[in-house]
Parts: structure tokens; sequence; C-alpha cells
């Protein structure tokens, strides 16, 4: 007797609409490949981003200061 991997139904991340979250479904967790290729494309154009603390090369780029020599700053 064999048993199969069990499915589920999530919803797609891009869309919220209905995906089988299945080996056999290229896209999973996305429903399709249009949703799979809207979010990949989201991440590339920077419209998603992920929250940290600012890095000190950080606050000198904000300064107007772009030209800086990296042994200069600070490590802790």
């Amino acid at each position: 007797m064999s048993t199969s991997p069990t499915e589920r139904t999530v919803p797609c991340p891009r869309c919220r609409g209905e995906s089988r979250y299945a080996a056999d479904n290229p896209y999973r967790p996305f429903c399709s490949e249009r949703c799979k290729i809207q979010d990949f494309g989201a991440w590339a154009s920077e419209s998603y981003r992920v929250e940290s603390a600012p890095t000190p090369e950080d606050m000198l780029l904000e300064n107007g200061s772009d030209l800086v020599d990296p042994t200069s700053i600070p490590r802790h």
C-alpha cells in the first residue's frame, strides 16, 4: 500500500486566491506562473523591502557622501 503526500490548499501570496500546495504544482506556493512572475518583479524592483537598522554606510549615503573610504568607517 502506497501513501501519497498530503495536498493542501493555501492562499496565493500574490492574489490571495486558492493555490494547491503540492509537489506537482511548479508555481507553489503561487497559484500560477503569472503570480510567481509578478511577485518576483516586485522584489526585483524593490517594491518589497525588509526592514533593518541603517548601517554606517547608509547613514553616510543619506548625508550625500557617496565617496567613502571603507577603512575610515569605525567598526564595533
